[in-house]
């Protein structure tokens, strides 16, 4: 045999690599590009709790934040929304807040609009504005059930029929919907909350179908006991029992989703879609 033929690599791995010649890129194309710099994040209910800390990551990485807000019994949410786009501006971050009702299709479709008049588009939608009427099922009364699971998942819906076109126009977009681990191991009094945060995971595995084509991710987190305003309002045995039954023995900050959130809008997360991320300090593995 010919001292060359020694120095050759296996035919083997020579047709290997003649296969990898040719084989067609199968990683997408974008077409805007990679990063978060200079995109622009419309975060619902950005102006508290954890929406306020998923708008302030959003402007952590770079991004324009545009967040929406709806009036409350007995607070003063323009006063907070104010605080929170300071908070924004004085970080250097280009941001836009306005009152919008998700309810309503038309309110979500000027606010959208709006947006995009200032920072030509949407390449986030954090979906994570939500309300909670705890109670019994048979004392909660039919309002109170229906303006829950309006706003929570009907509300959730309108944004993302809105933004769609622009996602699929521009060939690129990721959707986040803030669910709960109530959506699947919920407690007592909480049908309407667990029921809207079911249906919104629901919401996101079929949005996740029809929008995948277009280059589009649509994830949701579910988040166990977060430290925001809606968790004061909880009896504190409730909350102690619940830092109790982590197997972290801690509840969350709100960063701890927000940084979730920013993952699965990232380029490291493309390849994600329909999924229900758990970031519930452990939570969901107590045994019942």
């Amino acid at each position: 045999m010919p001292l060359d033929e020694f120095s050759r690599p296996p035919s083997w791995q020579a047709a290997s690599r003649a296969r990898a010649a040719v084989m067609p890129e199968t990683a997408p194309r974008p077409a805007v590009q990679a990063g978060f710099a200079g995109k622009t994040a419309l975060i619902t209910g950005g102006a508290t709790g954890l929406g306020r800390a998923i708008s302030l990551e959003f402007g952590r990485l770079g991004c324009n934040v545009a967040f929406c807000f709806v009036s409350l019994p007995g607070r003063d949410m323009r006063e907070t929304a104010l605080l929170t786009e300071t908070t924004l501006s004085a970080m250097g971050v280009k941001v836009y807040a306005d009152a919008c009702d998700v309810r309503d299709r038309t309110q979500v479709a000027r606010f959208v609009e709006a947006v995009c008049e200032r920072f030509n588009s949407v390449h986030f939608l954090i979906n994570n504005a939500g309300i909670a009427h705890d109670g019994a099922l048979w004392r909660l009364g039919e309002d109170d059930w229906n303006e829950v699971v309006t706003t929570n998942l009907i509300g959730a819906n309108n944004c993302l029929a809105i933004v769609a076109p622009i996602f699929r126009g521009q060939h690129y977009g990721k959707v986040v919907n803030v669910s709960s681990h109530q959506a699947t191991r919920p407690g007592f009094g909480v049908t309407s909350f667990a029921a809207s945060k079911a249906g919104l995971e629901g919401l996101t595995r079929a949005a996740a179908v029809e929008l995948g084509p277009s280059n589009v991710n649509v994830n949701a987190v579910a988040p166990g006991f977060v430290r925001t305003e809606r968790l004061q309002e909880l009896p504190q045995e409730m909350i102690d029992r619940a830092r109790q039954s982590t197997v972290l023995g801690r509840l969350a900050e709100p960063e701890d989703v927000a940084h979730v959130v920013s993952f699965l809008c990232s380029d490291e997360a493309r390849h994600i879609t329909g999924q229900v991320i758990l970031v519930d300090g452990g939570l969901s593995l107590e045994n019942r």
